[in-house]
C-alpha cells in the first residue's frame, strides 16, 4: 500500500532540518539541527516550544526512564542531561571513544543509552560507557524491541538494517543483517506490533515498513526527503515523519524553511524504543 503526499497531516514547517522525532508525555519532539533547538509540540496553539538550544548537526536526543531529556553533544563528546529544573549535566563522556561526530541515540527500557558515530556506545544508567561495535556503513537511527533484547541499527550507506541480541548488562552480541534493503537508504526508524521496521529515507522521499528480510508492507511518498519516522500518539498510530530538502552537509542553511513535520495515520500501532 502506497499514501500520497496529499494523504499526510501537516503538523509544522518553514523549519530546516528536522530530526529526532519522539512521542513524550502528550506532546511531539523534534530537532532542528539548522538551528541548533530541540523543541516540543502539542495540541495547545500548535506553535512549537523551544526546549534547549545546543550546538548542531547532530543534535539527537532521547529520554531517560525518569523523563530526563538526553541529547548528544555531538563536538563535546558528551550526553548531556537536563534535569527537570531544566539545568544541563554531563551524563557520560563519550570522547575517549572516538574524536568524530556522535549521531544517533536510543534509551531502551532498562534505562541503558546507545549512541552511534565512528563506534556504537552504550552507558548504563549508572554512567558508565564502553564500547560494543564499529565497522558500520555509515549508521544512522536505531531502535529496541518492546522485549528489550534486540537493536536495530539503520546503516545509511550499506543500504540495510542490522541487528543485535542484547543481554540484561547492556552488551551486544549475535550481529546479523536484519533486512536487506536494495535500493532503501535507511535514515530514523522505529518497531510496529508486528515486528516490522518503519525506514526513513532521504535520498529516495519516503518512509517505508519492511518485515526482517526486507519485504516491504508500506510505503508512503512524500516530495522531500524523510530523515527520520516515530509511531506516537495516544495509541501509537501516528507516524510522525520529518522531512526537509537535502542540499548536503555543506548547504545546511540552504535547507531553512524546508523542513516539515508530516503525520500519517497507521492500522499497526508502534512499541518498544524510541
Amino acid at each position: 500500500m502506497t499514501q500520497a503526499p496529499s494523504e499526510l497531516m501537516h503538523l509544522a514547517g518553514d523549519r530546516g532540518l528536522v530530526e529526532s522525532p519522539r512521542w513524550h508525555n502528550g506532546r511531539w519532539w523534534f530537532a532542528d539541527w539548522t538551528v541548533g533547538e530541540i523543541m516540543s509540540l502539542g495540541n495547545d496553539d500548535g506553535v512549537p516550544k523551544t526546549v534547549v538550544s545546543a550546538p548542531a548537526p547532530p543534535l539527537s536526543f532521547d529520554f531517560l526512564p525518569d523523563g530526563s531529556l538526553l541529547f548528544v553533544s555531538s563536538r563535546a563528546g558528551k550526553l548531556v542531561r537536563q534535569t527537570s529544573d531544566g539545568a544541563l549535566a554531563t551524563y557520560a563522556d563519550l570522547a575517549s571513544f572516538s574524536k568524530g561526530l556522535w549521531n544517533e541515540i536510543v534509551v531502551d527500557g532498562r534505562g541503558n543509552t546507545y549512541v552511534n558515530g565512528e563506534c556504537l556506545v552504550v552507558v548504563t544508567p549508572d554512567g558508565k560507557a564502553r564500547p560494543l561495535a564499529g565497522g558500520f556503513a555509515f549508521p544512522n537511527g536505531m531502535a529496541v524491541t518492546p522485549d528489550n533484547r534486540t537493536l536495530i541499527l539503520a546503516e545509511s550507506h550499506g543500504r540495510r538494517l542490522t541487528a543485535f541480541d542484547i543481554a540484561a548488562d547492556g552488551v551486544l552480541s549475535g550481529r546479523r543483517v536484519w533486512a536487506d534493503l536494495g535500493e532503501g537508504t535507511p535514515d530514523g526508524i522505529c518497531v510496529d506490533a508486528q515486528g516490522c521496521v518503519w525506514y526513513a529515507d532521504v535520498p529516495h522521499k519516503c518512509c517505508a515498513r519492511v518485515r526482517e528480510g526486507g519485504a516491504v508492507q508500506q510505503r508512503i511518498e512524500l516530495d522531500r526527503g524523510a530523515f527520520a519516522c516515530m509511531l506516537g500518539g495516544p495509541d501509537r498510530k501516528t507516524l510522525l515523519i520529518a522531512a526537509a530538502r537535502w542540499f548536503g552537509m555543506d548547504c545546511m542553511d540552504d535547507m531553512a524553511g524546508t523542513g516539515q513535520l508530516l503525520a500519517a495515520t497507521v492500522d499497526i500501532p508502534g512499541v518498544g524504543w524510541p
